[in-house]
C-alpha cells in the first residue's frame, strides 16, 4: 500500500465530520460579517436569514451540531473518538458545506439565448415561436424594452375573458394587446445570475403561499437578459 493511499485510509468520519462543521462555521461568520466568537445555534439563527441555503438545511445543521458536541466535549485524547458518525453522516455533510461555500447558482445552470417576442408581434407569430421552442413563458419587448411575459397561461385567461365577453379574437392581434390585462400582476422577477438555485425556490414557493402565479425568474446582468428559470426547470433538477 503506499503512503498516500495509506493516508486516505487513515482519515477517519469523525475527522472529516469535525473539518467540514468547522468550514461551515466559518461560512456563516463570513455570511453575517462577524469574526467574534458565536455558537453554532446562533451562527445558524443569524446566517439563515441571509441566506437560502442555511434555511434550506437549518434542522440538519442543528442535529449535527448536536453530534459535533458528542465527538468534541466527549474525547478523552486525540486518537479517540466516542462518536464516529456514518459515511452518509458525514457525505451529506460535506455536500451542505459544498453547498455553503459553492453555491449552485441560476446563471450556472440556466443562462442561455433567451427567444422573445416583440409587442407588435402577431399572437399567430407567438404560437408558432411556442411551438417551435416548446417554451410556455416568453419574455416581450418594446424595442428594447421589457414589456411583460407572454405565457401559455396567461393567454389562456386571456382567451377566456374575451369569449365572454363576446370580443372576437383575431390572431393578428398584437402579442402586447393579451398582456393589457396583465399589466399590474407580477407574474415574473428579474434575479441576478448569482442567486443560489434554492433562493430561486424560495421565490416561487413564497409567490404560491401569497395566492400569486410566478411563472419565470429572468436572469440578468449589466448586459440585460442572460437567462430564465421556471418552476418546471427546477422540478427537474430535484429529480
Amino acid at each position: 500500500m503506499d503512503p498516500q493511499q495509506q493516508a486516505q485510509e487513515t482519515v477517519r468520519n469523525s475527522d472529516r465530520f469535525l473539518a467540514a462543521f468547522h468550514r461551515i462555521e466559518q461560512s456563516m461568520k463570513d455570511i453575517i460579517g462577524t469574526t467574534d466568537h458565536l455558537s453554532f445555534h446562533k451562527l445558524v439563527e443569524l446566517s439563515k436569514k441571509k441566506n437560502a441555503i442555511i434555511r434550506r438545511y437549518e434542522e440538519n445543521l442543528r442535529e449535527y451540531a448536536t453530534l459535533r458536541n458528542a465527538i468534541v466535549h466527549h474525547q478523552t485524547s486525540p486518537e479517540y473518538a466516542i462518536a464516529e458518525p456514518h459515511d452518509e453522516i458525514v457525505e451529506a455533510l460535506e455536500l451542505i458545506d459544498m453547498a455553503v461555500a459553492k453555491p449552485v447558482t441560476v446563471g450556472k445552470l440556466f443562462e442561455r439565448n433567451v427567444s422573445i417576442l416583440q409587442a407588435k408581434d402577431t399572437l399567430k407569430n407567438a404560437l408558432i415561436l411556442i411551438q417551435e421552442k416548446q417554451y410556455s413563458q416568453i419574455p416581450v419587448y418594446d424595442g428594447t424594452k421589457f414589456v411583460g411575459l407572454f405565457t401559455a397561461v396567461g393567454l389562456m385567461f386571456w382567451l377566456a375573458k374575451n369569449v365572454e365577453k363576446g370580443h372576437d379574437i383575431s390572431w393578428e392581434m398584437t402579442v402586447d394587446s393579451t398582456l393589457e390585462h396583465k399589466r399590474k400582476e407580477e407574474n415574473h422577477k428579474f434575479v441576478p445570475r448569482e442567486m443560489s438555485i434554492f433562493e430561486a425556490e424560495e421565490l416561487f414557493k413564497d409567490a404560491i403561499l401569497k395566492g400569486k402565479r410566478l411563472e419565470a425568474l429572468l436572469i440578468t446582468d449589466q448586459l440585460g437578459l442572460v437567462g430564465i428559470v421556471t418552476p418546471l426547470d427546477l422540478l427537474k433538477i430535484d429529480d
